[in-house]
């Protein structure tokens, strides 16, 4: 049977049955978008990262590398998929109207979407900023609709989702859970002669076991000097003695990600080590107490850049305080609605969650980063990843 017939054939209890959310919470989604669709005046929304539409929809997949779109408009809504994701648009959502193209004629998708936008859309808003968007579809689009206009709708949904619902808030305080045992495991596990490897795979186990599902981003654990290289990852390197061993883990749970970075020295931490780390320490600490509802997102990053500054010039370190988190797929976990960083003039609110990144890398020599992921209450932040906050082996240990 063609994908068609499979859509038709998959037993009608199947239908939403992996399915996130209630139906409540997904119309509330839905209308929300619409007023602002409406206040923007814009006919039509055509999203395509799947982060956006896994927030609309429920629609999860492992294989993010095709062409997923999902069109709404005042009273209709089109999930479009190739053949090959039929099977999980069918089980992880509940949208009525999903069209299938030939996952090898990507030409296909465009006439279903020109069915619904050809005389009933002037203007539909795009995601002009996200790597999702097709260069082909969008010019096709414009080439057989010239009197449509599409305009870059500013990121519209993710405005919305920066504040996390009650469930989204459980889904990642269960992340925050499982990611919290691998990094005990992983940690546990650090000794001079296995390596970077041998500990992400520990460090992988005990995710999965503990109930991630399949991650946005892999277990990332570097040491000794590549440690000092932001965004490199295992890489068979042996772990030698008096070594820092970063950890940075975020397990998935619903697709909400909640990660946190530890490090463990392989020995004893020497002085420059502890200064450093101190100064992770400081930084969060700062950012603990500036992060408040009302307060803008810059003025927590001065108020970190003013803890950072006795190691700003010995140390390297990216300029982003914070980074929104939230449902996610790969390459990355990093929601992308907000940044904790100088010139951000965005207010904090209730619901909003972070990951804050904080790893100090002195060029050459090693890095040291400890994190956590805070939720924004009305009286503040609240860490709900649990940091031990230790570089020692012995502390670690001594946790389990």
């Amino acid at each position: 049977m063609d994908f068609n017939a499979y859509q038709k054939a998959l037993p009608a209890q199947l239908r939403g049955s992996e399915c996130p959310f209630g139906a409540e919470e997904f119309d509330h989604r839905l209308a929300r978008v619409r007023d602002r669709m409406a206040v923007e005046d814009m006919d039509a929304l055509l999203l395509t990262d799947p982060s956006d539409i896994f927030y609309l929809t429920g629609y999860s997949t492992f294989e993010v590398s095709v062409h997923v779109a999902l069109l709404i408009t005042g009273s209709t809504m089109l999930l479009q998929v190739p053949s090959i994701e039929m099977g999980p648009a069918m089980v992880t959502t509940r949208v009525t109207s999903v069209h299938g193209y030939r996952w090898e004629g990507i030409g296909e998708v465009l006439s279903p979407l020109i069915d619904v936008l050809n005389g009933s859309a002037d203007i539909v808003g795009i995601d002009a900023w996200h790597g999702s968007l097709r260069q082909g579809v969008l010019e096709g689009l414009k080439a057989r609709l010239s009197s449509v206009r599409f305009i870059d709708s500013g990121g519209l949904v993710k405005k919305l989702r920066i504040v996390k619902s009650a469930g989204e808030i459980e889904f990642l305080r269960e992340s925050a859970r499982i990611t919290g045992e691998g990094l005990k495991a992983a940690a546990a596990a650090v000794r001079p002669g296995l390596t970077d490897n041998d500990i992400a795979a520990v460090g992988a186990r005990a995710l999965l076991e503990a109930g991630s599902e399949f991650m946005s981003m892999q277990p990332i654990v570097t040491t000794g000097r590549r440690s000092s290289i932001i965004h490199t990852n295992h890489k068979r390197y042996r772990i030698e003695q008096g070594e820092p061993v970063f950890l940075e883990f975020g397990s998935a749970w619903q697709r909400y990600t909640a990660p946190m970075m530890q490090t463990v020295v392989a020995g004893t931490p020497t002085r420059e080590m502890r200064r450093v780390f101190d100064g992770c320490r400081r930084i969060v600490d700062a950012l603990l107490a500036a992060v408040k509802p009302g307060v803008a997102f810059d003025s927590a990053a001065q108020a970190a850049e003013k803890a950072l500054a006795s190691l700003a010039d010995t140390v390297f370190f990216s300029g982003v305080f914070g980074y929104t988190v939230g449902a996610q797929f790969p390459p990355s976990w990093v929601e992308g609605s907000g940044f904790i960083a100088r010139g951000g003039n965005t207010e904090f609110s209730s619901g909003m969650v972070f990951h804050l990144p904080i790893c100090l890398r002195v060029p050459g020599q090693w890095g040291i980063g400890c994190s956590e992921t805070i939720l924004v209450t009305g009286s503040g932040a609240e860490p709900i990843t649990a940091n031990p906050w230790t570089l020692d082996q012995s502390s670690v240990n001594a946790s389990r």
